[in-house]
């Protein structure tokens, strides 16, 4: 197990880490344990049961080794949310899991941002990806490695998450470690730029003892099926983003960001994973034209990254072009703040290119279209916010161009919220029949628009595609299952690793 020294220094065993010349380049993420016992009322005892008893078997045979996990940032993106939840159900069943986040400095972050593009079947910012950038690729890994080798011992699984960490696999298994290489991302036909993207990464993966994506068609042909296990992601019901938030609540929340007009009686209040509630005090960066929202129109939301291929440039024109004629309904495009969010160089200038686009707008339309910035300084209310947006919505759309997965969607489900959102990697997977509206071909701006408007038009059909997009999620989607699968998966790799 691990604890902290009184210089915050990762100590283990009684060994103390030494500095790396830049500094600690490895920090670790503090994760509550959660009880498995508060999901029974959602999911029902039998699952639960299930669960406690593979896990029981898992923590036995698995004995005094540690599950890490290794990821580059503790905030922003699915992968995050993810792991604060899993990491702290799988402590609460008795297995021993941390959560790691290295340090990417220089070029790294363009670099694997190139990647993430390329990955999804684009071009990115068109750069190469040739020596220079494996030698500065390179670099960064070296410098983590140093800090990690000491706190991994020999025969411990390491789950390594996306490209940041894939330059890691081969020292640790040198090291003596069980390396699984989880990738999120993916595209369903590969091209130039998943080939390029492979191309670079296959020589780190060569060598991992097991692969996990999302769906079977982000496998690259190089790698054998009896390699990967397929594993969706998953949501916590009870975290600050999905959980039960009355309607004073997201008033008052919304209104503490500034979306609505007026004073609130008290702050919006929110649980935490360990159980403690809090209030929502901070304000978002919001750009509009106009009076504040009418909490009694139509809203339409997207929640995501300000990432060329979330698209909120073509969700602002639809909604401009189709939406706006037909109804009175009200757009928010809504992101993280792109100061707070240090593994994504591109975030900044994608939420440059929708405020111009925005300021192009007439006043009329610019008084429709507003965009939200939301702050990361404090994970808990940034949650917070998200849940009460997307509790407010009358509808939430997912236009991405490419998509891994796309947990938003699986968090709009769950507050069953009708979605129109694009049938593109693990999106197709989520809105199963009458859970949503596919929208085939991304950019086709005037069938999404068509689409939207088309469902304001029709509220009973919007509540009766909420209720079953609801129970799909509870049905597919909560953790319980998602952890099941990697305890299936790590009890394979530790029998063929005695």
């Amino acid at each position: 197990m691990l604890s902290f020294d009184d210089n915050l220094c990762w100590t283990r065993a009684g060994k103390a880490r030494q500095h790396s010349e830049r500094g600690v380049m490895v920090s670790s993420v503090d994760v509550a344990n959660l009880p498995l016992a508060r999901l029974v009322p959602l999911v029902g005892s039998e699952r639960i049961a299930v669960l406690n008893e593979q896990a029981a078997s898992f923590q036995e045979r698995i004995g005094e080794r540690t599950i890490w996990n290794i990821n580059s940032t503790a905030q922003g993106g699915g992968v995050a949310e993810m792991l604060q939840s899993l990491v702290g159900y799988a402590r609460s069943a008795g297995i021993d899991t941390q959560w790691l986040v290295i340090e990417g400095y220089g070029n790294f972050f363009a670099i694997t941002k190139r990647l993430h593009n390329q990955i999804h079947g684009l071009g990115g910012d068109g750069g190469p990806l040739g020596e220079k950038e494996r030698h500065d690729y390179d670099e960064v890994m070296d410098a983590n490695l140093a800090e990690l080798l000491e706190l991994i011992d020999p025969g411990d699984l390491v789950l390594l998450h996306d490209p940041q960490t894939a330059g890691l696999a081969d020292a640790l298994k040198d090291h003596g470690a069980i390396v699984v290489w989880r990738c999120h991302i993916g595209i369903d036909e590969s091209n130039e730029w998943t080939e390029s993207a492979w191309a670079f990464l296959r020589p780190y993966l060569e060598r991992v003892d097991h692969f996990v994506f999302s769906r079977p068609s982000y496998v690259p042909q190089w790698i054998t099926r009896e390699r990967v296990a397929i594993i969706p992601p998953s949501i916590d019901p009870f975290s600050p983003k999905n959980q039960e938030l009355g309607a004073d609540d997201v008033r008052r929340i919304l209104t503490t960001m500034g979306l609505f007009d007026g004073a609130v009686d008290q702050p919006g209040e929110f649980i935490d994973y360990d159980g403690n509630r809090h209030v929502v005090e901070q304000s978002a960066e919001i750009v509009q034209f106009g009076a504040s929202l009418d909490p009694a129109k139509a809203l339409i939301i997207q929640v995501s990254r300000w990432d060329q291929l979330k698209d909120m440039p073509g969700v602002m024109a639809a909604f401009v072009e189709r939406v706006l004629p037909e109804t009175d309904a009200h757009l928010v495009l809504v992101g993280a703040s792109v100061s707070d969010v240090s593994d994504d160089p591109e975030g900044a200038q994608v939420l440059s290119d929708v405020m111009a686009q925005w300021s192009r707008l007439s006043d009329a339309e610019r008084s429709r279209v507003t965009l939200v910035s939301l702050p990361m300084s404090d994970l808990g209310q940034n949650a917070a916010m998200v849940n009460a947006i997307q509790r407010h919505a009358s509808v939430v759309v997912q236009k991405s161009l490419a998509e891994g997965f796309g947990i938003t969607v699986t968090e709009a489900l769950w507050k069953s919220k009708p979605m129109v959102a694009s049938a593109v990697g693990g999106i197709n997977d989520q809105i199963a029949s009458g859970c949503g509206v596919l929208l085939e071909n991304p950019r086709d701006l005037q069938r999404f628009g068509d689409d939207i408007a088309g469902l304001l038009a029709r509220p009973r059909a919007m509540d009766e595609m909420g209720r079953r997009a609801h129970a799909y999620v509870l049905e597919n989607y909560i953790g319980d299952k998602h952890l099941l699968r990697y305890v299936d998966l790590f009890t394979s790799l530790l029998d063929s690793n005695p």
